[in-house]
């Protein structure tokens, strides 16, 4: 359990880091974005594979190239909602992913729940909602984006549950690097715009922080039920305070703090049980 809370660190910082390029990188078309997001990270993936000498076709095909898909639609819509939302909220509201992973799983993997941990989800949640409920800045358009991309990614972590340790996480990560170029690259063709100077290194650098991100996501997941580690996706919530706040100026208010200390109330009573 050590182990997987390190990798969903990793990976929470990485993410967070990702989205703060994004937000400064909004004008352009968001495939655009995600072409360069998948192009980045294939620089990684492709030569470990190969020094590695892993399959690159892997051996859950069919699942691995469902997840490509599933991600790639859920990348898309959160990308996009970051146009209208600021990055704190958009993160907060896509904390509803792992609820809809939970939900998921019960049916799907038949995956155990105990009831107190439907509790503290709720905890978790009321924070979100608590969060939410006093930013002006949530409108419909941005609110509905990121709202499908939550359930898109709980459908992702259930295929990569599903997928298990039948294929490396380099493999499972390459597939949706190569399908969201793939995709990204012809959607975007009608919209490119050339980026200048330093945007060159932002748009590669959208690559490094989501191929580390999606790695560490990826084998934490592998490695343990989704319910106990979907709900560490939470400690994202720390880095967006912190970055947004140095970064990009973001002010937290009395009922954002109370949110947060739901949030993190319902991560640590949720781990405590499931590790006793």
């Amino acid at each position: 359990m050590q182990r997987i809370v390190v990798f969903m660190i990793i990976s929470a910082l990485s993410f967070t880091l990702l989205n703060v390029l994004v937000k400064n990188l909004n004008h352009f078309n968001v495939y655009q974005i995600v072409f360069f997001r998948a192009i980045g990270s294939l620089l990684f993936t492709f030569p470990l594979l190969l020094k590695s000498k892993i399959n690159i076709l892997g051996n859950r095909r069919i699942l691995l190239f469902t997840r490509a898909v599933f991600g790639f639609t859920a990348m898309t819509l959160f990308f996009s909602s970051l146009k209208y939302l600021t990055m704190g909220s958009a993160v907060a509201i896509r904390y509803m992913a792992p609820i809809f992973a939970t939900i998921f799983a019960t049916f799907m993997l038949n995956e155990n729940i105990k009831k107190q941990q439907w509790l503290y989800f709720g905890i978790a949640f009321s924070g979100i909602l608590i969060l939410k409920g006093f930013d002006a800045n949530v409108g419909n358009t941005g609110l509905l984006y990121v709202t499908i991309s939550a359930i898109f990614t709980g459908m992702v972590f259930i295929l990569i549950r599903k997928i298990g340790n039948q294929d490396h996480p380099l493999v499972v990560v390459n597939y949706f690097m190569c399908i969201s170029a793939i995709l990204g690259g012809i959607l975007m063709y009608q919209h490119w715009i050339t980026p200048k100077n330093i945007e060159w290194i932002l748009l590669l650098g959208l690559g490094v922080f989501g191929y580390y991100g999606q790695y560490y996501m990826t084998k934490a997941f592998q490695k343990s039920e989704i319910n106990k580690v979907a709900p560490l996706k939470y400690i994202e919530a720390i880095f967006t305070i912190l970055i947004g706040s140095v970064w990009l100026d973001e002010i937290y208010t009395l009922y954002n703090l109370l949110g947060i200390l739901l949030i993190l109330t319902g991560l640590t009573l949720n781990t405590l049980l499931t590790r006793k």
